[in-house]
């Protein structure tokens, strides 16, 4: 019974291969031929067979079992089969290049192979030529890729926004579990929604809240936003697309009906700005990633701030329109491969592939405070009596000669809780700290806030969620030996803002916490 262990797990569903393999009769018995398990065979994954029996689902060690059955598969020819689905935008190119780069990494050779609808597999080959994993992609959007989820016809979702709360409630009451748990969801890759116009459009900026009501029809010629004399025609992702819906979360959803024909929607990002491009009186909403020929606009505030999605300014979030880019995992088992390639993703060469493919890796820089003039610059002409000269010098005082981590974190409108991108850096920073990458260094949270309210209540604030997030990377730092780093806390409040004040997204973007290193 030693080398016969069953895990029974109802809520943990194992696989892949269930979607390969069709419910078939097998018998499962341990050595000595004293206990059998029979039932339909729903999946295996190389090392575990999943069976629903009598007694309900079971999960069942194949090292400890033979196996008996017109179900039972080939241990020695067993092929992981892993299945994606979501996001044309992940799947056209960043898993793709991804794949390669972990095959390469582990000595297996490619091929890929064309399915229906624009769909593919990507099959991983030993030396022998033999195939030892098969990634089989279903291109479509966001919403489609939760739905193949929860249908049980995928193992991965490919996802340009976070889970929406139906979503998640339907995922937990199919036994899927919290889908929003730190290890059921990470963020991959980082993009942004960038606003882009043909080269020879003379437009150099646009602030959000002109771009909003370009979306909702109020502004419709390029007069209202310093252009020529002409209607504005706009362009955006298919609707259901992760794009499409951070579109409607971080801006203003579309109206449709005042818009009309001056509206123009796009299954694939790469189409929308090629047409963009060569359309003089066309905007668009495009992925950071596939801006091409198109030109991106500059975010404009009203006080005179501006913002440019680059890859720092996206890694910081200090950049409005983030899109961090999500794998969805269900709470059963996926094959040896695939949590290894799930490994792989995480780490340092990973996100030079990352970078190679155009889009914003998580790989920490740092920002020296040579580099901070213009931030440095807007707080000397955004103080006023609540932000004195010398709260500006202790500022400067306290942060010479240390540097910025690009490593930033902010947080849900009107929440204390991180948003997406900053949950995914407690842990990446966590893992630093784990890996000693900061032994003998001081690490520096600071906080910051916006200028609603008093200066001295900000301040309180500010240094509050430097406090909760420097607490929340230490927990999440678990073998870590904190004592070889100087972990401290400090706070300015409205000192340093990054927007506007007078609109919400710029309240938000100056709501953060920044990490320093010496």
């Amino acid at each position: 019974m030693a080398l016969f262990r069953v895990a029974i797990c109802a809520a943990l569903l194992l696989v892949t291969g269930t979607l390969a393999l069709r419910a078939q009769d097998v018998t499962l018995s341990s050595p000595d031929g004293t206990v059998e398990i029979t039932g339909n065979i729903l999946g295996f994954d190389g090392e575990y067979y999943r069976v629903d029996t009598k007694f309900g689902e079971l999960t069942v060690d194949g090292s400890g079992v033979t196996c008996e059955g017109p179900g039972c598969p080939s241990l020695s020819d067993y092929v992981a089969e892993v299945a994606l689905s979501g996001s044309s935008t992940m799947a056209e190119v960043l898993l793709p290049a991804l794949i390669e780069g972990f095959a390469l990494r582990n000595g297996f050779q490619t091929r890929r192979d064309s399915l229906p609808d624009e769909n593919f597999d990507y099959v991983l080959l030993r030396e022998n030529g033999r195939t030892a994993a098969r990634f089989s992609f279903f291109v479509s959007n966001t919403d489609e890729g939760f739905a193949d989820l929860l249908a049980n016809e995928a193992d991965i979702v490919m996802a340009l926004r976070e889970i929406r709360p139906e979503e998640r409630a339907r995922a937990r009451d199919a036994g899927m579990g919290d889908m929003t748990g730190p290890q059921r969801s990470r963020v991959l890759a980082l993009d942004a929604l960038v606003p882009v116009v043909a080269p020879s459009n003379p437009v150099q900026s646009i602030s959000v809240q002109d771009l909003a009501q370009v979306l909702t029809g109020e502004l419709d010629n390029w007069t209202s936003l310093g252009g020529p004399d002409a209607p504005i025609s706009l362009h955006l992702p298919v609707a259901g697309s992760g794009l499409a819906q951070a579109i409607d979360d971080g801006l203003a959803e579309p109206d449709v009906e005042r818009l009309g024909s001056r509206l123009r929607r796009h299954d694939r990002g790469s189409t929308l700005v090629r047409v963009v491009a060569t359309d003089p009186f066309a905007i668009g909403l495009a992925s950071f990633a596939e801006t091409s020929t198109a030109r991106v606009l500059t975010l404009q505030g009203a006080c005179g701030f501006s913002l440019r999605a680059n890859r720092r300014s996206i890694k910081t979030e200090d950049y409005p329109l983030t899109a961090p880019m999500f794998l969805y995992l269900p709470s059963r088992r996926l094959p040896k491969v695939a949590r290894d390639f799930l490994s792989y993703v995480r780490g340092p060469g990973a996100q030079i592939v990352i970078r190679r493919a155009g889009f914003v890796d998580q790989a920490p820089e740092r920002i020296s405070m040579n580099a901070q003039g213009d931030r440095l610059a807007n707080a000397i002409a955004a103080a006023g009596p609540e932000v004195p000269l010398e709260e500006l010098q202790r500022l400067v005082n306290r942060l010479a000669g240390l540097q910025r981590l690009t490593t930033s974190f902010r947080f849900e409108p009107g929440s204390t809780r991180p948003d997406a991108q900053s949950r995914s850096n407690i842990q990446q920073l966590a893992r630093a700290l784990e890996a000693g990458a900061y032994d003998a260094r001081e690490l520096l949270f600071v906080g910051f806030s916006d200028g609603d309210g008093g200066a001295a209540a900000n301040q309180s604030i500010a240094m509050k969620r430097a406090e909760a997030v420097r607490d929340a990377v230490i927990a999440a730092a678990e073998t870590a030996n904190i004592d070889r780093t100087e972990i401290a806390v400090e706070a300015f409040g409205e000192a340093l803002p990054m927007a506007c004040d007078d609109q919400r997204w710029g309240r938000q973007v100056n709501r953060r916490v920044e990490v320093w290193v010496r």
